[in-house]
């Protein structure tokens, strides 16, 4: 055995103990970025399908409820469990003004180019993802999406 071959004795253990750590924390970063990455996407695919269910709605409280049934039912299928319930925000938008309730939204004139926007936002925990020497840490990540879809102009709403 040469003299060389003994000073590198134990140099593996070294290494391990060295980088295990920085491997575990990848791994973490890892799942903390796929949970938050399909969580958006889930909410995502809620903001449009809401969109889409107020915008084929004849009057405003059925394009509310419809947008707000909708949101959940997509939630709901894509298995995204928020820590609370997920905030539904409901709005229109005409020609001249960005920003109008709903109700007023449908009162405008038939031809006149309208959009129901719908906001969807959740909570999503990350608590369940444990990472070594972190004892009590509890995280959350907001994740929130929104969408528009115009109404038919000539189609008569009330």
């Amino acid at each position: 055995m040469s003299a060389a071959t003994g000073r590198t004795r134990g140099s593996v253990s070294v290494e391990v103990a060295v980088l295990a750590p920085a491997f575990i924390a990848l791994m973490v970063l890892a799942g903390v970025t796929g949970r938050v990455a399909v969580a958006d996407e889930a909410v995502e695919a809620a903001a449009h399908d809401a969109a889409r269910a107020a915008s084929i709605s004849r009057s405003a409280g059925a394009a509310e409820r419809a947008a707000r049934d909708a949101a959940r039912r997509q939630l709901d299928w894509r298995g995204l469990n928020c820590t609370g319930a997920p905030r539904v925000s409901v709005w229109g938008s005409t020609a001249t003004d960005d920003r109008v309730s709903v109700a007023a939204a449908f009162r405008r004139p038939l031809g006149e180019p309208v959009s129901v926007w719908v906001r969807v936002s959740c909570a999503v925990s990350l608590n369940d993802i444990r990472f070594p020497g972190l004892s009590g840490w509890s995280g959350t990540k907001r994740v929130e999406a929104t969408f528009a879809s115009p109404l038919d102009r000539y189609r008569s709403r009330r």
